[in-house]
């Protein structure tokens, strides 16, 4: 099953010094069956593409609680791993595309990876500060966070993970 897990760029340089992937809470998104039934329509790219949507925005939870702690150097992108992986656990007390992971996940199992790009930082850095707002329905909030999910997230081969950190 192809999974999208929510990261942050400090999980990308651990994932490039380590070789493996290690998924905050082992949560991720996937198209599940309750994903699937929740859309009148869909073709299985853009359905995939909801359950990736999902993930960056937990992106930005996980960025709101680095920011919280004093991170600012941090940088203010949404990160998303995708990986194929048969050993996942539906979630649907979460989400109804929300999948448990048993642990890390290898380099190898790692499919591609999504990053925003830099013209995306100071939205991304509003949304975050504002997605957990949005989540209880404030209207303003949802807009700083429909700003950022404004902004396309790049495509990477995982090969290319070291490079990109490197890059910064």
């Amino acid at each position: 099953m192809r999974v999208y897990i929510p990261a942050t760029w400090p999980m990308l340089r651990a994932l490039a010094a380590n070789g493996r992937f290690d998924p905050v809470g082992g949560t991720a998104f996937a198209l599940t069956p309750a994903l699937r039934e929740s859309y009148v329509a869909g073709e299985e790219e853009e359905l995939e593409y909801a359950a990736m949507t999902e993930a960056a925005r937990a992106s930005l939870r996980l960025l709101a609680v680095e920011f919280g702690l004093g991170e600012d150097s941090t940088p203010a992108r949404r990160v998303v791993v995708a990986a194929d992986l048969d050993d996942v656990t539906l979630r649907p007390d979460l989400d109804d595309g929300a999948v448990r992971l048993r642990g890390p996940v290898d380099v190898a199992a790692i499919a591609s990876v999504h990053v925003d790009t830099p013209d995306a930082e100071f939205a991304v850095r509003q949304a975050a500060a504002a997605v957990d707002v949005a989540d209880l329905g404030d209207l303003d909030a949802e807009f700083l966070v429909g700003e950022a999910e404004d902004h396309e997230l790049a495509w990477y081969d995982p090969g290319e993970v070291a490079f990109l950190v490197e890059l910064g």
